[in-house]
């Protein structure tokens, strides 16, 4: 989903948020959207999203931030709500290393399901809780390298690094967006060009001798 419109804002992108239950998604989703953080939150059951209006390199995109059920139960709605997403956060929980082991799992359901152009993010979060961790942060970026996605730890709690993250996200999304939008315009200026080679005969009248007496009286 990344619409160009002409009056509230320029560019609407769909993000989705996806990792196992409990990785903290829905404080992330209500950090970034609402600046929020829910101690007592409960696990997302369905499908939910928040937007918010930012401005990226002087356009204004709104971001649609998706966020649904880790649990296997949920499967069927995870999968469908990957279309027209253009972006993606892949969320583990730096203190449960299940969650980071599933990573490929969700990366290839993700990779299955979403367009092939899709901006993908991995965050660690709870960075908080270091005296807790059990996965390096060197591993995420290690596994991050290798599948091609950016990186980053993240603090839906303490407010760390969330902001970044989409702001991350965002702006790759933009770069896709405008050389698809430039290379477009290229290509309907190129067609509109005669072809090489085409040659264009013009006769010249005013050096054509004139007759005289055809129409004297």
């Amino acid at each position: 989903m990344a619409y160009k419109v002409d009056h509230e804002y320029d560019y609407l992108f769909k993000i989705v948020l996806i990792g196992d239950s409990g990785v903290g998604k829905s404080n992330i989703l209500s950090r970034f959207t609402r600046n929020e953080f829910l101690l007592e939150s409960k696990s997302t059951i369905g499908v939910e999203f928040a937007t918010r209006t930012l401005q990226v390199e002087g356009k204004t995109v709104k971001a649609q931030i998706w966020d649904t059920a880790g649990q296997e139960r949920y499967r069927a709605i995870t999968s469908a709500y990957y279309r027209g997403a253009v972006g993606a956060l892949l969320v583990y929980d730096i203190t449960k290393g299940q969650t980071f082991e599933n990573v490929l799992r969700w990366l290839r359901e993700l990779r299955d399901h979403a367009d092939s152009n899709i901006v993908i993010m991995l965050a660690g979060n709870k960075s908080d809780l270091n005296h807790l961790r059990v996965v390096q942060e060197s591993d995420g970026q290690r596994l991050a390298e290798q599948e091609g996605l950016s990186f980053l730890e993240t603090s839906a709690l303490e407010a760390h690094n969330v902001e970044k993250a989409f702001q991350m996200i965002l702006l790759d999304i933009y770069h896709i967006v405008s050389k698809k939008a430039l290379a477009a315009q290229e290509a309907a200026k190129a067609s509109a060009v005669p072809s090489q080679g085409t040659t264009i005969n013009v006769v010249d009248y005013g050096n054509k001798p004139q007759r005289k007496g055809c129409c004297s009286n």
